[in-house]
């Protein structure tokens, strides 16, 4: 066996960034975490770079917008994953630039973990947002850099815990709203298996280049089947309002932000179908439960299970 690779990840603290940095961890990676000096004093990222430093990380202190600190730490390692959040996805060009300044990487993976950009059918605002993510696609593929980008579609934690209902905190017991016709198929992965699956991508010669789709069976299912599932689990029928595509893009219109910007996604994930309205062609992706069968990944069922 090959000696695993040096992962670096960049925005380590974020939403998906602590699972990744754990998964790395966990399966055996020399694993290191960007970090701004100011996050050891703020008391959410402090805990969190302290879980770091218990599990072996090692920190380097460094910043996005430090062009220096970033190739010095990115000369470190051999893989970088970027989980910056939302509003720095544009300045991911920096850590292109850095990349190829440093001249020793052998994988990089841009911040992306959602429906896959090149082939959504997304109304504004979440255009504009996966607009980005393709922007630095083509970037990094530009500039020639080894990588892979991860599609997981919907983050389990974010959706799953509500149904996908607007402004609750637990899954519904009396009325439901589904959006659209509530057939096409969406998949929710548990963001812990995300974190796997994207560090054993990180060696991988089949994920070079390539677009690794989180796409278990077990996980994919339509609106109206994650209800019938909740309705069996909690012996219970929900009232349903469906809630038209029309009607749908015209609460996004006249919703604040970053309420549009849900409502737009979700558009996307439940009417358009956008997680599985097309086929994975071996030119461009590769699924991953089908190449890392050994990974025994939560279920949407099993998740559920936690709300009953």
């Amino acid at each position: 066996m090959a000696a695993k690779s040096k992962i670096l990840i960049i925005g380590g603290t974020g939403y998906i960034g602590k699972f990744i940095v754990e998964a790395s961890t966990k399966e055996g990676h020399p694993t290191f975490a960007l970090v701004r000096e100011s996050s050891l004093s703020d008391p959410v990222k402090g805990k969190l770079i302290d879980n770091f430093k218990n599990l072996g990380v090692t920190l380097l202190y460094g910043d996005l917008y430090d062009h220096e600190s970033l190739v010095k730490a990115i000369k470190q390692v051999d893989v970088v994953i970027s989980t910056v959040g939302h509003l720095q996805l544009a300045d991911q060009v920096k850590i292109i630039a850095a990349i190829k300044e440093a001249g020793n990487v052998k994988r990089f993976f841009p911040s992306e973990f959602g429906n896959d950009v090149d082939r959504v059918h997304a109304v504004e605002p979440a255009k504009s947002a996966f607009a980005i993510k393709a922007q630095i696609r083509r970037a990094v593929e530009a500039e020639g850099i080894p990588h892979t980008f991860v599609s997981c579609n919907c983050f389990a934690g974010y959706f799953l815990p509500t149904l996908v209902q607007p402004g609750v905190s637990a899954p519904p017991r009396d009325k439901v709203i589904i959006l659209g016709d509530g057939n096409p198929k969406a998949i929710f992965n548990n963001e812990d298996d995300i974190g796997t699956y994207t560090i054993k991508a990180a060696d991988d010669p089949r994920t070079l280049n390539k677009v690794l789709y989180i796409r278990p069976p077990k996980n994919t299912y339509s609106f109206n089947e994650l209800v019938a599932l909740w309705e069996k689990k909690i012996g219970k029928t929900l009232e349903k309002t469906y809630v038209s595509e029309e009607q749908l893009l015209k609460d996004i219109q006249e919703a604040p932000v970053p309420i549009n910007v849900v409502l737009a996604i979700n558009h996307s994930v439940f009417v358009k179908g956008d997680h599985t309205n097309f086929e994975i062609e071996p030119s461009f992706g590769v699924e991953a439960s089908e190449l890392y069968p050994d990974v025994k990944y939560t279920t949407v069922e099993e998740y559920l299970d936690q709300f009953v």
